[in-house]
């Protein structure tokens, strides 16, 4: 069997591959169980983030990418091994190329980690692209013509923003404010009001199943469990919409106004294109209640949700690597 054409999404909290031919593969959480003493890998992926917050002092579950990109290299490496012999991407007999994708301003030392982890887990040639770019082809955005197209990507650990035309960026911003920043605004927030504790998983879920970022858009009450800070026992309290979006509102402000940074940047023909097709939402921000009422509140343009946001960058890894004899521009 010879090796296969590979796409990764390698997110700050999911990694998504695409297998050439076969469409996605694989879609687990970026996580990685430890043992503290040896070093030794022990869970990778979904069993990995089932442990989060619930282990002995012996083991350790670490996330080993921060802001998109490598924090840990050599627990980003066993990653990657593991999830492409698990995706069935590696062979005996050739190494696969690999197209990965990184944030717009990443440095060249970040770019060189990412190339690097992706040959020693057994890319024989890495490419990389820059995420925006790739998750407006998979959005199925027609970036090739010379009209403007502007793409907001919300991802877990960056929120890419940018404009493009003829298959280039025109203007562009990364900024490190995305959704594992609002998963640690609605802890904080829970630690303040109510004196609880509570972990990353249950943040999570309070901002999917009640989270908004647009007043009064949702009414929805759930009760979550933690340790009161005073007793020390557990104690239960109930949490609404209201709540979550005050908690919410500084750092989505801050993504609002990189968005409208990035227009004011923008040359005037391309603008008045964006005026016409409108703002693309992808990544798994793009799921967060209200947040396409708010960026059309503020930024005066329609504002769409792409299908399957989530799946957008690897989606677009696939379309670019089907159309790599074509010369599609990868660096």
């Amino acid at each position: 069997m010879f090796a296969r054409d590979i796409g990764i999404d390698l997110g700050t909290a999911n990694v998504l591959i695409h297998l050439k031919g076969k469409g996605i593969v694989l879609n687990q959480p970026t996580v990685v169980a430890m043992d503290r003493k040896t070093g030794e890998v022990l869970e990778v992926g979904e069993d990995a983030q089932r442990m989060v917050g619930r282990t002995p002092e012996t083991i350790e579950a670490i996330r080993p990418l921060k802001d998109g990109v490598i924090a840990d290299f050599d627990v980003t490496e066993a990653m990657l091994k593991y999830f492409l012999q698990k995706a069935n991407a590696r062979s005996f007999l050739s190494r696969p190329r690999i197209l990965i994708c990184c944030p717009t301003n990443i440095t060249q030392v970040e770019q060189q980690a990412i190339k690097q982890a992706a040959e020693k887990a057994g890319g024989k040639k890495v490419l990389l692209e820059e995420e925006p770019k790739v998750a407006a082809i998979g959005a199925g955005m027609d970036i090739y013509q010379p009209s403007g197209n502007m793409i907001v990507d919300i991802g877990g650990g960056t929120t890419d923003v940018a404009v493009l035309s003829m298959g280039e960026i025109v203007t562009a911003a990364s900024i490190k404010v995305a959704g594992n920043r609002l998963d640690q605004e609605i802890l904080q927030y829970i630690k303040k009001e109510y004196k609880l504790l509570i972990g990353e998983r249950t943040a999570e879920n309070i901002k999917i199943n009640v989270g908004t970022v647009f007043p009064e858009a949702r009414t929805e009450v759930i009760e979550i469990r933690g340790r009161d800070m005073i007793t020390g026992l557990p104690r239960t309290v109930s949490v609404n919409s209201e709540e979550i979006e005050k908690a919410l509102r500084e750092p989505v402000k801050v993504i609002v106004h990189t968005a409208r940074e990035v227009l004011e940047r923008t040359p005037p023909e391309l603008s008045a294109d964006i005026i016409d097709r409108g703002v693309t939402l992808t990544g798994g921000g793009a799921l967060l209640h209200g947040v396409d009422q708010l960026l059309f509140e503020e930024l005066k343009v329609p504002v769409l949700i792409a299908d399957s946001p989530m799946d957008c960058v690897v989606t677009g890894t696939g379309i670019i690597l089907d159309n790599m004899d074509k010369r599609l521009t990868v660096k």
